[in-house]
């Protein structure tokens, strides 16, 4: 009750933003004020639609309750999920599995879905694919491939724009204060393989709103830790994640392949670009760094497959050493939890955060712990 009290007060005292009408990368405010929930370490990530399953929860409670140092779950949500229709909200999963968290002193991070992977499923609101939000999403192919492997959000249009914003204020309103809400980010910046013809301007504008979106969620989870997943385009990384730091925002991923040309690139030749896990250590210290494991990750140490299979604790490592994470979010996948559960409870004296950098960003002012 007293942690909630004292968010809810940090949140009054905070400092008041102010936001134009423009949406430039170049408009970034001040870092963060006030006070920030700050509970690093390893945290469970679910599979699929696993959420909505009661026995598979029950399961993975159990499985949290029995690993000291995983200290929550991060659960992707989609767009369609929390606003059904226009202006109508419904935050009732989320509420429901804060409740069962606090109940263990566990705590929820969201991973806000900007976009699909499986074109079958419902990604945004109906409304959202309405003609004066130029139908909202559109399809994207696997480099070279043809067939939709999912779509993205048209979030170059401003209408599109200020509708996400609106969510997420809304989400603020309701989560900022509560001391077991640890985070909430925005998946991959990777643009996939456009269908339809996208101009360098409709990008230029997708990537500026997206910095705006997350100036915005700084805005409203003034003592929440937000953080944006970050892969592709090489040649924007250095401008794009400079504007994060700015603002505060933590820097992840969605994978950890360890031995990724792209993800490891050197920029070494005229005209090339840094891969973004050289990023990483830049930000140590000043902003959250919250890479991922995904299922592909257990199985190889390059997109492409022409790695190996990494050993979990090589993941870790990697993690821990050359991405210098205050934040590990370890998918929850048949065959490889647990080997991770396993590892996990071995690090039961490595300290709260499991043996990961758990010193206060210097873009917080504080942080609570």
């Amino acid at each position: 009750m007293q942690d909630r009290l004292l968010i809810a007060l940090l949140f009054v005292l905070g400092t008041i933003w102010t936001w134009g009408t423009t949406y430039a990368a170049t408009n970034v405010t001040s870092p963060v004020t006030t006070a920030v929930k700050w509970h690093p370490g390893h945290y469970y990530t679910l599979m699929g639609q696993g959420k909505n399953n009661p026995q598979y929860m029950a399961q993975v409670y159990r499985e949290l309750k029995k690993t000291p140092a995983l200290r929550g779950l991060q659960i992707r949500y989609d767009w369609a999920e929390l606003e059904p229709e226009e202006d109508v909200y419904n935050f009732t999963s989320i509420e429901q599995h804060l409740a069962q968290l606090t109940e263990q002193k566990k705590r929820l991070i969201i991973l806000l879905q900007m976009k699909s992977f499986n074109p079958s499923l419902p990604f945004v609101p109906d409304y959202l694919k309405e003609k004066k939000y130029e139908d909202g999403i559109f399809p994207f192919s696997a480099f070279g491939k043809r067939n939709i492997k999912g779509y993205n959000l048209k979030l170059w249009s401003p209408l599109v724009h200020d509708r996400l914003v609106a969510l997420v204020r809304a989400l603020g309103e309701r989560f900022n204060s509560h001391p077991y809400f640890e985070g909430i980010g925005l998946t991959e910046t990777a643009f996939g393989e456009p269908l339809v013809e996208i101009s360098r301007n409709q990008q230029d504008n997708y990537y500026n709103n997206l910095l705006s979106i997350n100036q915005q969620l700084r805005k409203s989870f003034p003592n929440t830790m937000t953080y944006q997943f970050t892969n592709y385009p090489r040649p924007m990384l250095r401008s794009f994640v400079g504007k994060l730091k700015e603002m505060g925002t933590g820097l992840g991923g969605p994978d950890i392949f360890m031995d990724d040309p792209g993800l490891n690139a050197k920029g070494a030749k005229p005209n090339s670009a840094k891969g973004v896990y050289h990023h990483y250590p830049e930000l140590s210290g000043w902003v959250p760094l919250t890479p991922s494991v995904m299922q592909t990750n257990y199985e190889n140490t390059r997109h492409d497959k022409k790695g190996r299979t990494p050993a979990i604790a090589e993941l870790y490592s990697f993690a821990r050493d050359r991405l210098r994470a205050n934040y590990i979010f370890w998918t929850r996948a048949p065959g490889y939890f647990p080997k991770v559960l396993e590892m996990l409870n071995e690090l039961g004296r490595a300290g709260e955060a499991g043996g990961l950098d758990g010193t206060c960003p210097r873009a917080y002012s504080a942080c609570i712990n």
